[in-house]
């Protein structure tokens, strides 16, 4: 059987204000026959109960699809072509409880280990950064111990939140408690701001994590950063995750905790770019609250990091 290759709809086929909105307006597949078939997919979780500061996050992975319009199938600066090489689609969202969020992180795991059963790299739109949790609990039962590169302004490594050891600030610490992680392949870019003490980030780097605050970014290209990373992350399954604050909310003001200071939109596809090599085994890109976002100009940049993301999943060609 011939391999299936989905392609994005053109904008001369149906006018892109037009058409029912996923991801790039790739199908929508939903049988699990057509999953079996799928090499990558986009999966959307709406998820903003682990949130600590401004909610809205359960509607990132509708606006980040309606914002992905624009984008076309060939990277033209990298000579990537995912649709020519990888088998594509949208497969819709995560039904969480809303209600409950441990419940929620239960219904995420399963349906991911569903998703690694097919055999499909999964490209995540958040939904806030609690689900990165889950995720890599379902990854970790394929691959073993994961090596992760992270770009966030916050280390997330809080041992609680109000009492709570699941939220989005604790993600990282629970991986890593939970032996998800191979903490001497584990890059945390991005961190700024103020803590509560002087050790805030010294936890991450007690694990064996390489930290790189944002001041080590800035003014500078990250080429030469991404090659440090590649040697320190690779020789194994790797995992990338971007919290959209991680940039600077300048570019990135639609999301639930800015901190100034932060990535430039270029560094951010510097550091996906230079992921190309990788065994990445998934990423996602969390954190993106609309009702912040009146241009629309984060979810854009979300939609375009996540195509940066496909265009350096393995297997994918160049032109």
């Amino acid at each position: 059987m011939d391999k299936t290759f989905h392609q994005p709809l053109g904008g001369n086929e149906m006018p892109r204000f037009g058409g029912i909105a996923t991801m790039m307006r790739l199908p929508h597949i939903q049988s699990p026959e057509e999953k079996r078939q799928l090499d990558a997919a986009f999966v959307g979780v709406p998820l903003d109960i682990g949130t600590s500061l401004r909610s809205g996050t359960r509607f990132g992975p509708r606006e980040i699809r309606a914002q992905s319009v624009m984008i076309r199938p060939y990277n033209m600066a990298t000579g990537a072509a995912p649709f020519d090489s990888l088998n594509v689609a949208d497969i819709g969202d995560v039904a969480i409880n809303t209600f409950n969020l441990l419940d929620a992180v239960r219904i995420i795991e399963e349906a991911y280990d569903e998703i690694v059963e097919l055999g499909i790299k999964p490209l995540t739109l958040g939904g806030d950064h609690t689900i990165t949790l889950p995720i890599l609990r379902a990854l970790h039962k394929k691959h073993g111990k994961i090596g992760l590169v992270h770009i966030d302004a916050h280390a997330d490594v809080n041992d609680h939140m109000f009492g709570e050891k699941i939220a989005h600030g604790t993600t990282f610490r629970r991986a890593q408690e939970e032996g998800l992680l191979d903490s001497q392949r584990v890059v945390q870019i991005g961190l700024r701001a103020q803590g509560y003490t002087a050790e805030d980030f010294n936890w991450s780097r007690k694990q064996g994590f390489r930290v790189v605050q944002a001041e080590e970014c800035w003014h500078k290209s990250l080429e030469p950063l991404m090659a440090e990373v590649r040697e320190k992350v690779g020789g194994g399954p790797v995992y990338l995750s971007f919290d959209i604050d991680g940039i600077d909310p300048a570019w990135a003001p639609g999301t639930g905790t800015p901190e100034i200071g932060g990535l430039t939109t270029i560094q951010a596809i510097e550091i996906i770019r230079g992921c190309a090599g990788l065994d990445l085994i998934g990423g996602d890109l969390v954190e993106v609250s609309p009702p912040y976002d009146t241009t629309g100009n984060t979810s854009l940049l979300g939609a375009n990091l996540l195509y940066e993301m496909l265009c350096v999943l393995p297997g994918v060609q160049r032109r």
